[in-house]
């Protein structure tokens, strides 16, 4: 007889790595399967040639919506993306919790009031401080704020102690940094359950099927990895993320039949929508001094579904480094570099039912990722005026500014595949976070979320991740 597990969890992201750790130390039984490995602590994750070229990101090739393939950025390792992220935890604003149908932004099924206590303890648990302004900022935003963006305190996953680790303290954001110095999944939540018998972890795990019940395809009793290994357990949590999560689910509604009555399936994978993205280097005269920079956030009323933050720590001058053409001199890069702050300017995107997510057919095609930012084209607008407005106030400020935009492959900030509802026939996943039709399987990562916010959306992971398995634990 195959062992059974309590509960399995495919993918060990943020929303992964939380339920693994709530049910852990509760006594339940967690088989945890990662597609990736363990990320090397050799100092190579703080290399930027090797970060910048793509060196740790997913090889995986999709098409976009004109057939043309390209590897989205990703990163399958323990840990998953918050490995790399910069480690802003924000909440959601209370009004980012309703809709607004004129510009596609979907409510969650339930208010702010009901999830704050989950962000709280989310934060705790991951670890969440501010830091003081540096000078070089706090002279930059004096200028900026003429101009009506305002700042606040930013919320990050450090350590305290990381500007004693200057290297680190300079490459948190976009790096994967080895002393744990990041409040990433894997330091926080699962290094802490190593010693416990209740978690088995197998990495190198790609999930390629869910298995039914023999007697009810409602039923998901385990799953398949593409090598023909095959695990059980008693309730499936799915956390491979927006853009993967949804191709387990087409799959399996596929192949049971569930796809041509339940609801679910005509749903999921639909309602795609990341942040769009643009990010901005100034340069000056002044040699930035600055070592964490990604301090305050800045908003601007002009621009309510949008903010902006500082690259953290030096990601800018590397940046600088390797996009300036390598015939440069080193003396002019490096005087460039020297002198850049950079800042990324994120607006929220709108649900639209043509912004999906294809799994592959049985015939070796690719994935693909139909989507087109200009689908909202109201929200597309807002970024471009915010951009603008950004831009203009740092050149007023003595900053000579250039923008790049954010392709199609920078995967940062997705969500919407499988959209938490109340209603069946609009969403995929229930505000308990089970498949509505679907008896024992639950989703726990970013592509439930209905709405990402004008703000990184982590920490919404997280604390959803907390009420899905808490409400489970509550049950049982």
């Amino acid at each position: 007889m195959p062992e059974i597990h309590d509960y399995l969890i495919i993918g060990s992201g943020a929303g992964g790595a939380m339920a693994a750790h709530q049910l852990v130390v509760q006594g339940k039984r967690v088989l945890l399967l990662e597609k990736g490995s363990e990320l090397p602590d050799d100092g190579s994750t703080l290399d930027a040639t090797l970060v910048a070229g793509g060196h740790f990101n997913s090889k995986e090739v999709w098409n976009n919506a004109r057939g043309a393939s390209f590897m989205p950025e990703e990163h399958f390792n323990l840990g998953g993306k918050t490995r790399w992220y910069g480690a802003a935890l924000l909440r959601n604003d209370p009004a980012e919790f309703r809709a607004d149908p004129a510009l596609g932004l979907c409510a969650w099924p339930f208010d702010y009031a009901e999830f704050e206590p989950y962000y709280r303890e989310a934060e705790q648990l991951i670890g969440v401080h501010t830091f003081a302004i540096e000078a070089d900022l706090q002279r930059l935003a004096v200028d900026l704020g003429k101009h009506g963006w305002q700042t606040q305190p930013l919320q990050l996953g450090l350590s305290p102690e990381i500007v004693e680790h200057l290297n680190e303290a300079t490459h948190f954001d976009g790096y994967a940094l080895p002393k744990g110095l990041k409040s990433d999944a894997k330091f926080r939540l699962l290094d802490p359950l190593k010693a416990s018998e209740n978690l088995t972890l197998v990495m190198n795990a790609t999930v390629r099927d869910l298995l039914p019940s023999g007697e009810n395809p409602t039923e998901v009793v385990g799953v398949r990895c593409t090598d023909g290994r095959e695990y059980f357990a008693r309730h499936i949590l799915v956390a491979a993320g927006a853009m993967h999560s949804p191709r387990l689910l087409q799959r399996y509604f596929l192949s049971t039949g569930l796809s041509e009555h339940l609801p679910a399936a005509q749903i999921a994978g639909r309602n795609f929508k990341r942040h769009i993205l643009t990010a901005v280097i100034g340069f000056g005269w002044r040699i930035k001094r600055d070592v964490l920079c990604k301090t305050r956030l800045f908003l601007h009323s002009d621009f309510p579904h949008s903010s902006s933050q500082p690259l953290g720590g030096w990601a800018d001058r590397e940046t600088i480094r390797f996009l300036l053409p390598g015939w440069l001199p080193k003396w002019l890069v490096e005087f460039f570099a020297l002198r850049a702050y950079g800042f990324f300017l994120q607006t929220e995107d709108g649900s639209h039912a043509d912004n999906r997510v294809i799994g592959e057919s049985g015939d070796g095609s690719l994935p693909t990722l139909d989507y087109h930012a200009e689908r909202r084209p109201e929200l597309a607008r807002e970024h471009r005026a915010m951009v603008f407005s950004f831009m203009s106030a740092m050149l007023s400020a003595g900053l000579v500014p250039f923008k790049q935009t954010i392709g199609l492959s920078g995967m940062a900030h997705c969500g919407g595949t499988l959209m938490t509802g109340n209603d069946p026939a609009t969403s995929v996943v229930d505000a308990q976070g089970k498949v509505h039709g679907m008896q024992n399987i639950y989703v726990v990562d970013g592509s439930v979320l209905p709405r990402l916010g004008r703000m990184n959306p982590a920490l919404s992971i997280y604390a959803w991740a907390l009420r899905v398995t808490q409400g489970l634990l509550a049950n049982r």
